[in-house]
């Protein structure tokens, strides 16, 4: 595989809601951004749902990282790509080398709905 995509990963700050709790904070000043390279970005799924107010289409990307790699990615995450933003659909999946049982690379799959 070829592994010269890259996004930008986007994680929440955090803030104190009414009633005293930390929750995360996604407005522009709180969010840290980290540009992640070294990765295969390929086409997964598509999916169109059609109800009576609106149709929505749902698209997702299969994410792997290059062997030897492990960026700092979690599901609670948002991704920037190609000037859209996704979201990490389910858990990143850590592949362990068969060799030595380190991290050899991550997988996970990234969605975004419109509609």
């Amino acid at each position: 595989m070829f592994f010269f995509d890259s996004l930008v990963r986007v994680r929440a700050g955090t803030r104190e809601d009414r009633g005293g709790n930390t929750v995360p904070d996604w407005s522009q000043g709180a969010v840290h951004r980290l540009p992640v390279d070294q990765l295969n970005i390929q086409p997964a799924s598509q999916v169109e749902g059609v109800d009576d107010t609106r149709t929505t289409a749902t698209t997702g990307w299969r994410v792997q990282s290059e062997e030897g790699t492990r960026p700092d990615i979690t599901a609670a995450d948002r991704l920037e790509w190609r000037g859209r933003t996704y979201e990490v659909d389910g858990e990143v999946a850590e592949w362990p080398d068969p060799l030595n049982g380190a991290v050899h690379h991550i997988e996970f799959t990234m969605v975004r709905a419109t509609g």
